[in-house]
């Protein structure tokens, strides 16, 4: 471990006082993806469950048809599906196809409910 992070130093002390562009671009972007990484682990703010939304969703499900269910459990698998559905389609004048307009109003109202937890 001690010999880790004194190659770390090391390459750190050079790239400094010799920056070398393809070098550094390939060290920020790995230092990027480990610290992402990192706080993907061990973030310990509130976070949105994703299926939240569907359950809250769950009693006005029979307006809707099986493949705008369908839909709904995509966008709701995951907490980034549903952060880039929220800001790509409910915060834009874009609408998404498979969805009645009404419905579609539904399920933003309901995200837009937890866009504090994002």
């Amino acid at each position: 471990m001690k010999h880790l992070l004194i190659l770390i130093v090391a390459a750190a002390v050079y790239l400094h006082f010799y920056p070398n562009e393809k070098v550094t671009q390939f060290y920020n972007t790995q230092k990027q993806t480990l610290l992402d990484g990192f706080g993907e682990f061990s973030d310990t703010k509130v976070r949105l469950k994703a299926e939240k939304i569907f359950t809250d969703l769950k009693p006005e499900l029979g307006s809707f048809s099986d493949k705008e269910i369908e839909r709904l459990k995509v966008i709701t698998s995951e907490r980034a599906v549903v952060k880039e559905f929220y800001y790509s389609i409910c915060q834009t004048q874009k609408r998404d196809i498979v969805f009645h307009i009404t419905n579609e109003k539904k399920v933003c109202s309901t995200i837009s409910r937890y866009t504090a937890l994002f």
